[in-house]
């Protein structure tokens, strides 16, 4: 799917104000006070995601949140040259770090961090990135997330993600000196999923994450997952893409 594919969200300042409090449940952004963020989050939601990175870098301050999220997201969905992907991943990463120095009580510049690193991981295999140390970091930010926005479900979905890959990767007893253990992963979870009960992406990950951990007693509510996951509208162009992820699994 490209972004012109996930037109149908062109949202005007004041409908994109009403939506908020839906679109952001998951990453407990707040309303921006700067009309040029805003404007680069109406881009961002419209799936204009190049031009959503370029109008958060412009607006500078809380604009880079927005373009940290469209770079990651841009390339999590729509990239599709590998090293493109690690490239504008690591980016964001670093960006995330530096927005730290400027802004240290943004969760989602520690979430942010988090998420690239952790896809960046996914990309280069769970056990190169442990070698290299990228667990401990994405941990210690997702944790550093939650500690600044407790609600924060998507912060709480990456950190049982990270439990679970490694558990899944490594196994549980070399996963404990990663700091992951089974216990902690289906608690972050179960909190996610009490925090955002209709995201798509959140619905996914936690049916993924189950299964990880306690594989296939856990598969037939990973499949009722993903099928609720499917049955939602989406608000954004994001979540069409995890929706339709979610109908392309069912499918397989």
């Amino acid at each position: 799917m490209t972004p012109k594919a996930a037109a149908g969200f062109d949202h005007d300042a004041a409908s994109l104000k009403s939506l908020w409090p839906q679109l952001h449940r998951g990453d407990a952004e707040p309303w921006p006070k700067s009309a040029a963020v805003v404007e680069a989050w109406r881009l961002f939601h419209a799936g204009d995601f190049k031009a959503a990175l370029a109008a958060g870098l412009k607006a500078g301050g809380d604009g880079i949140t927005v373009a940290n999220k469209a770079q990651a997201i841009h390339a999590n969905y729509v990239e599709k040259n590998e090293q493109a992907k690690l490239d504008a991943f690591l980016a964001v990463a670093a960006r995330a770090e530096a927005q730290q120095d400027a802004q240290p009580d943004n969760a989602n510049a520690f979430y942010l961090q988090a998420y690239a690193l952790g896809r960046y991981s996914q990309g280069i295999s769970i056990a190169e990135a442990l070698v290299q140390g990228l667990g401990v970091k994405i941990k210690t930010a997702l944790e550093r997330a939650i500690a600044l926005a407790p609600r924060h479900a998507d912060a709480h979905v990456a950190l049982g993600a990270f439990h679970a890959e490694v558990i899944d990767k490594v196994g549980r007893l070399l996963a404990r000196g990663q700091g992951a253990d089974a216990r902690t992963g289906l608690q972050m979870f179960d909190a996610a999923l009490k925090l955002n009960p209709t995201s798509a992406i959140t619905l996914m990950e936690c049916a993924n994450g189950y299964v990880m951990i306690e594989g296939d007693k856990r598969m037939a509510e990973a499949e009722a997952l993903y099928a609720k996951a499917a049955a939602l509208s989406p608000l954004d162009a994001m979540e069409r893409f995890d929706i339709e992820l979610a109908k392309a699994e069912l499918e397989d």
